[in-house]
């Protein structure tokens, strides 16, 4: 398998591209992914052994990967968009980006994981938390008591170590976003987060940027999935994931991308990530809970049960994307 880095000084959208890939589309599946490198190399050198089929990928983050789909979906680069929330998959799917595929695999998985239309699957679940390095916060905020709700993270005493996503490049922190404003409501929720990003301290692109930055001790707070700050913590980061109530649920998708010619490589590809050894590999990456309901979580993950979670809309998320980062940039930058 080759693997094919984002060059950071090409950072045009359609200067990025698949280096060395010298076969034709229907002898190697190209992907564009947005989970991370390891995972991606662990997957795709996991299909090619079972298949027999070679694999390239792109990995960038999901506001890059999702815009260079719509761009490129009359003469697409690439034959799957892996990994990023469902609002990104459902706005590739508007723009005619992505081909119907339904999985036979995909019949068992539970109603939230599966496109009404098949543009799209789930292949894990992802849930929103608090993370908080104890022991900077013991040292920055002695006497003050660990964050446990939303609200707790906009004390004026936390200025500067709170670390959240930008959600105008990351599907992360355009969750975080959907879920203040779904949690409370448009007006409230709109207070909540100017409120709160008085108290950050950095808004990178990355999603997953929020977790490390806790595990190496530069912030005290920060916002990230919920799985991301359970693998830190196991990894044994001083990386507390805290899960606060009234978060949001969704699930990482893959969707096979319009117009592909490598429509059959393409097809076993999604099979593959629905299948139970790869669900199973991914949560071990990643501590992310599989949506295949035979397939076990790793150990040290936290389960879907026990978090409280709000009755996410995802139609409404994508549908007014454009308008609510339009009113994030002009508020807070």
């Amino acid at each position: 398998m080759k693997k094919t880095l984002f060059v950071a000084a090409a950072a045009a959208l359609l200067s990025f591209s698949f280096a060395g890939c010298s076969k034709s589309p229907t002898q190697e599946l190209r992907v564009y992914s947005i989970i991370h490198d390891e995972e991606t190399e662990a997957l795709t050198k996991l299909f090619t052994e079972k298949t027999g089929i070679p694999v390239s990928y792109l990995r960038a983050t999901t506001g890059e990967l999702v815009n260079r789909v719509i761009t490129e979906k009359d003469s697409p680069q690439a034959d799957i968009l892996l990994g990023g929330a469902s609002s990104y998959h459902i706005q590739a799917d508007k723009e005619g980006a992505l081909e119907a595929y339904a999985s036979p695999l995909a019949k068992n998985l539970p109603a939230y994981a599966v496109a009404s239309d098949n543009t799209w699957t789930g292949f894990c679940v992802l849930t929103l938390g608090i993370g908080v390095n104890e022991k900077r916060f013991a040292e920055k905020f002695p006497g003050i008591e660990l964050p446990k709700t939303w609200e707790d993270l906009t004390n004026p005493a936390f200025k500067g170590e709170v670390v959240l996503n930008n959600p105008s490049a990351s599907s992360t922190g355009y969750l975080f976003v959907q879920n203040q404003l779904q949690r409370l409501g448009k007006e409230k929720g709109w207070e909540y987060l100017l409120e709160l990003t008085k108290n950050v301290g950095q808004f990178p692109d990355s999603g997953s940027a929020p977790a490390k930055l806790l595990g190496t001790g530069e912030y005290a707070i920060g916002v990230s999935y919920l799985h991301a700050l359970a693998k830190y913590n196991a990894q044994g980061f001083n990386v507390k994931p805290i899960a606060p109530p009234k978060s949001v649920g969704d699930v990482d998708c893959i969707s096979i991308l319009k117009n592909t010619k490598n429509l059959s490589a393409a097809k076993k590809f999604v099979d593959f990530m629905l299948s139970v050894e790869a669900q199973e590999l991914m949560s071990k990456f990643t501590f992310t809970t599989p949506v295949n309901p035979e397939a076990k979580a790793v150990k040290g993950s936290i389960a879907i049960a026990d978090i409280d979670l709000i009755d996410y809309d995802v139609q409404k998320a994508s549908r007014e994307k454009t308008e609510v980062l339009d009113k994030w940039v002009k508020s807070v930058k």
